[in-house]
């Protein structure tokens, strides 16, 4: 997946790659070592909790992804490159947060490598799906093609509430300059997460979202009986306090 960088030096975007990783951060897991014998089953315990959005120390994580080679995880073992993926993008982000162009550039080129690896074994990956198009925000670029890559994840997880939470951190950010296709798709997701109780990361991102964009999503939350709308409205408080 060869993907258009935008040119000069790193700015402070408004970044969704670390919110897709980690979300509402719960325990923070200390440094362990994998296993040297048991790899794939180490990365998946490690998926299972990154998806119930735990958080790990940066030794461990910068640890784990030095100390997994390629050759031992095939791109075919989806939880595993789950686990690696959602790793490591938290280090290119911190990477970004702090100007370090070349440690950046070095993690982003190695999670393009992955879900290209990944989507080559696994088209209907929709996690990966959607880290290349995060990876695509990250390079500025918003185009039919960028825009293509979100509508595959949700075209190959339509009804999965730990991608949709996901989705929904990196879809809003970009409402308003997608296309009213996949503008209607966010909307939907959006809405479904808030009608079925899961409230804070549509609230983190509604919070976050601009004046423009929360009028589509007042449209969405207009839908729902007044008891979820108050329980979304106290969500949004706890976020903005």
């Amino acid at each position: 997946m060869s993907v258009p960088r935008s040119t000069g030096s790193l700015r402070p975007l408004a970044l969704p790659l670390l919110t897709l990783a980690v979300g509402s951060l719960a325990l923070i897991w200390g440094a362990a070592s994998l296993g040297s014998g048991a790899v794939a089953d180490d990365l998946r315990e490690l998926e299972a909790r990154l998806l119930r959005f735990s958080s790990f120390s940066t030794a461990f994580t910068e640890q784990t992804l030095e100390q997994t080679p390629e050759r031992d995880v095939s791109a075919c073992d989806t939880h595993s490159q789950h686990a690696l993926m959602l790793l490591e993008i938290p280090i290119a982000d911190a990477a970004l947060r702090s100007g370090d162009g070349l440690d950046y550039d070095r993690h982003v080129d190695s999670l393009e490598a992955r879900t290209r690896h990944v989507l080559g074994c696994s088209p209907r990956d929709s996690l990966a799906w959607l880290v290349a198009f995060g990876l695509q925000i990250q390079h500025g670029v918003l185009n039919e093609r960028s825009f293509g890559l979100l509508a595959m994840s949700y075209e190959t997880s339509p009804h999965e509430a730990w991608i949709a939470v996901r989705r929904t951190a990196v879809a809003v950010p970009i409402l308003l300059s997608a296309s009213p296709a996949v503008q209607s798709r966010i909307l939907d997701e959006f809405e479904t997460l808030v009608r079925h109780g899961f409230l804070q990361m549509p609230a983190r991102a509604y919070a976050k979202a601009s004046p423009a964009a929360r009028i589509l999503l007042d449209s969405r939350i207009n839908n729902l009986d007044s008891a979820r709308r108050r329980e979304f409205s106290e969500a949004v408080k706890q976020v903005r306090s």
